[in-house]
């Protein structure tokens, strides 16, 4: 996208957003502990079934905060191209992880956690909020998706028109 395009409207901004999600294989998770120490990493992901699917161990921060926090904030690495998704986390023991998400993991990244360490766990982050904006001429209208419902319009409105 170049500076001098129009901004996107939510629809098509919705359509970026989930491409991205099928395409990209890195996102940056943000966990913070009981204390509000952050910590931010970049993990292997898969967009299955209306979430985003992590794997990491419970035995390191980013783990141990998943579970104990039950939030998360993701985003891609591109700063000109932003996607921010704020989301609850549910956690899944290797024994517990729906089958299709742990075999869409692998599909994905050739890499099933489950043969691996038992340290390991899943975590579903289902969206509650997303914002998604390409410089600054977008961020009006960057909330494209709140309390867990994608806006099916811009929430705020254009700028007035005359016959």
């Amino acid at each position: 996208m170049k500076i001098d395009e129009p901004p996107r409207d939510a629809e098509e901004r919705k359509r970026h957003v989930l491409a991205r999600l099928d395409r990209e294989s890195d996102i940056w998770v943000a966990s913070a502990d009981d204390d509000g120490l952050p910590c931010m990493v970049p993990l292997w992901f898969v967009w299955h079934a209306g979430a985003v699917w992590l794997a990491t161990r419970l035995t390191n921060p980013t783990g141990r905060n998943l579970r104990d926090g039950r939030r998360a904030r993701l985003a891609f690495a591109d700063t000109r191209d932003v996607v921010l998704l704020d989301g609850s986390v549910e956690t899944h023991t290797l024994q517990e992880v729906p089958p299709a998400a742990a075999a869409a993991f692998l599909a994905k990244h050739g890499w099933d956690p489950r043969e691996d360490s038992p340290s390991y766990a899943f975590f579903e982050v289902r969206p509650y909020a997303v914002q998604a904006w390409h410089e600054v001429r977008e961020l009006p209208k960057r909330h494209i998706m709140r309390d867990g419902e994608w806006v099916a319009q811009d929430p705020l409105p254009g700028p007035a028109t005359t016959p």
